[in-house]
């Protein structure tokens, strides 16, 4: 955006995400100071930038958190839809370089750009960048992406780095020889927290919601909703507590045996409890 008139001599404008000055007149006229001098820092043009950059960084934090949701779910987002929104940096951010999938399944491309035609352009698995225009395409969990190593070696190649974590986040794949009236996994049950505020306060700051006694996060996998959730103490409990187990259930709130549960929803939930029991106190000395 261009400079704004700040009172005598001065000029303000957001670089970079921070309100910069510039002199108007004298010897420094048209350079930009290192610093906002004190005079301005109550004027209103920069109350109005600074108000401005707060939306600008709410708005950068919602476009992730959408683009991570279609990921998460593996949502059909229309192709016009993403075309539309591409103009705009904070969404480009969001999207570039993620791993898009169109009408064949097996043909992965990272997403580069749009156009305004509605076309996606996308480098494909052999270096070359192509447009795809389907009507929708998916932004697939990395658990469903086949050949994830080659993905992952392709995209160190050309130096991708996303700002949604999809290709290089934790995940884990459920087992095939689970017991077949099993509901609960304890893998990261144990994790010993000073109090129920603390555990709860982090799975807040991860991004997960705290109902009840239990951190939990929703997924729709394979055309249904399901939500992991891991035990972390009744409410307002002051004393030391630890991570219960990790079950999953539908809508309904029924149980789901282990075997019911999908790829993506596996993987999450433990991608939950693996973060909460990370936060765990660990014991220093000689007897720890």
């Amino acid at each position: 955006m261009g400079w704004l008139s700040a009172g005598d001599g001065y000029e303000v404008a957001l670089v970079e995400g921070r309100i910069a000055a510039r002199a108007t007149s004298g010897r420094s006229a048209g350079r930009q100071l290192k610093s906002l001098p004190r005079t301005l820092k109550d004027h209103p043009e920069v109350d109005r930038l600074r108000r401005f950059a707060e939306w600008l960084d709410r708005h950068a934090a919602a476009c992730v958190a959408q683009a991570d949701a279609w990921m998460v779910s593996s949502l059909p987002v229309p192709t016009g839809l993403l075309a539309r929104v591409w103009p705009d940096e904070a969404w480009q951010c969001a999207l570039r370089d993620l791993a898009v999938v169109g009408d064949d399944p097996d043909e992965v491309g990272f997403l580069r750009g749009a156009t305004e035609a509605g076309e996606l352009q996308v480098v494909n698995l052999d270096g070359e960048t192509v447009r795809m225009a389907p009507r929708t395409v998916t932004l697939p969990h990395p658990v469903l992406l086949p050949d994830l190593d080659d993905l992952r070696e392709f995209a160190a190649e050309l130096g991708i780095a996303q700002r949604v974590e999809q290709i290089h986040r934790a995940m884990w794949r459920r087992p095939a020889d689970l017991d077949a009236e099993s509901t609960e996994v304890r893998e990261f049950a144990g994790g010993s927290f000073r109090s129920r505020f603390a555990l709860a306060a982090r799975a807040s700051s991860l991004g997960y919601r705290v109902s009840g006694g239990y951190a939990t996060t929703r997924v729709r996998d394979g055309g249904r909703t399901v939500e992991g959730c891991v035990w972390i103490g009744e409410p307002y409990w002051e004393d030391t507590v630890e991570t219960g187990g990790l079950t999953w259930q539908d809508r309904d709130g029924r149980a789901l045996p282990l075997r019911e549960v999908g790829p993506v929803a596996w993987s999450e939930g433990m991608r939950m409890a693996a973060a909460l029991y990370a936060g765990r106190e660990i014991e220093k000395g000689k007897n720890a």
